[in-house]
């Protein structure tokens, strides 16, 4: 990490923190930051942006299958759609923070809901900032991965802001990884 990586190729990007949607010109001189969850926050001669696992291969990365999607599958085939659906939320980070957004307290609530055979998903969760820009393209994340566990027909993941969150949301594994304890 922490390499210089002249882009490939021409990619989509989330600018950091305001969650605009630009472009990296092909040949963009950028530097991975954090890599984790899927996804890769480089620093560039703009600013902080947010690359997707799919453009992996821009930043010459080959994606690959995680060892948490083995774990989803297992909890998929044992029937705990529900545990697959948090394990699939601790696969969403903030793009600045190397936490996830369950060990950092951001998830509140996570029903599941079976309704003629059809699974249906419903999470509230928040931010640490209530002005973060990046709060939709970390929901659509949040989205996107539990839409990933092929037995889930819908999700919804909606932002909330009630109660604030603060620091005493933060698990203990949480804590340890930011230095805290």
């Amino acid at each position: 990490m922490h390499q210089e990586i002249f882009l490939s190729r021409e990619v989509e990007a989330i600018q950091i923190p305001r969650g605009d949607e630009i472009i990296l010109p092909i040949g963009t001189r950028v530097m991975i930051t954090q890599s984790l969850g899927g996804s890769y926050t480089v620093a560039t001669d703009f600013g902080l942006a947010r690359i997707r696992e799919k453009d992996a291969d821009a930043l010459g990365i080959e994606a690959k299958g995680s060892e948490a999607a083995r774990a989803l599958a297992e909890k998929v085939a044992a029937g705990d759609l529900e545990g697959a659906v948090w394990e699939s939320l601790k696969t969403v980070f903030d793009p600045e923070i190397p936490v996830d957004i369950v060990n950092l307290g951001l998830v509140y609530d996570c029903q599941v809901q079976e309704v003629e055979g059809r699974q249906f998903v419903n999470v509230k969760m928040t931010l640490t900032a209530p002005g973060c820009g990046m709060g939709p393209a970390i929901a659509a994340d949040a989205q996107a991965k539990i839409m990933a566990i092929g037995v889930v027909d819908d999700a919804k993941v909606e932002l909330v802001w009630d109660p604030p969150w603060s620091q005493d949301m933060i698990t203990e594994e949480g804590r340890m990884k930011l230095g805290l304890i």
